[in-house]
């Protein structure tokens, strides 16, 4: 999930009359600016002190608000779609994304809550295995569907681009090696490198800007598990 932050082409300003229809579309460099930045923020909930706190029946703050996450990042990378005008195969993937993002982040959330006041190896295995392995091929998927929409489309010149790029390759990465996906996330961002070098004179250079820091730290992950 990468962001043009570049402003739409042709924007004028519009009249201060209000739209007939009350219905909001955003461009597309918003929506994928959008999608990128709930990416980077909330795949970071785990790392605020203390979980914001105790809540009811043992649980954290965090974890309540952990909830509202394949909402706020799904709904904006389907936005990014609706304003590309995707084909089907493009909307298949996003969807099968989806189900995989949801089912693993549901269940990660769920083991990592019981594990934080009951740990033992049940607990363990459906947060640190299953449901990250889940989540992270469905992040991999939504993320292919949004890349697939980057074709064709100029590069950006907002530096603001290359940064959001950057923040998301690294959450990629720190989330692998947090979860210990590292191999498979390494092996994907390879994937999402080749791509974009492919087409590195279109916007989807982000994703060569955005996964070869990814690579590397995934790569020295690695090299030291096996030092």
């Amino acid at each position: 999930m990468l962001a043009d932050m570049s402003p739409p082409a042709g924007h004028e300003r519009g009249s201060s009359r209000a739209p007939a229809s009350s219905h909001v579309r955003w461009s597309y460099p918003t929506a994928l600016a959008v999608a990128a930045s709930a990416y980077v923020l909330l795949h970071h909930l785990g790392l605020v002190p203390g979980g914001l706190g105790r809540a009811a029946e043992g649980t954290r703050k965090a974890d309540w608000l952990d909830l509202l996450t394949p909402y706020m990042v799904l709904a904006p990378a389907a936005a990014t779609l609706h304003a590309a005008s995707a084909t089907g195969r493009q909307w298949a993937c996003l969807a099968l994304g989806a189900v995989m993002y949801a089912s693993g982040h549901g269940i990660h959330l769920a083991a990592n809550s019981i594990g934080n006041v009951s740990p033992g190896p049940t607990a363990h295995l459906w947060d640190e295995v299953v449901g990250h392995y889940v989540w992270y091929a469905g992040v991999a998927l939504v993320t292919a569907a949004v890349a697939a929409t980057m074709t064709g489309r100029k590069r950006p010149h907002n530096p603001g681009s290359y940064v959001l790029a950057v923040a998301v390759g690294l959450t990629w990465a720190t989330n692998g090696i947090g979860a210990g996906t590292a191999l498979l996330s390494l092996l994907l961002a390879l994937v999402a490198v080749g791509f974009g070098w492919r087409h590195r004179y279109e916007l989807t250079v982000l994703l060569v800007i955005a996964y070869i820091p990814a690579s590397l730290l995934l790569t020295a992950d690695l090299v030291t598990q096996l030092a």
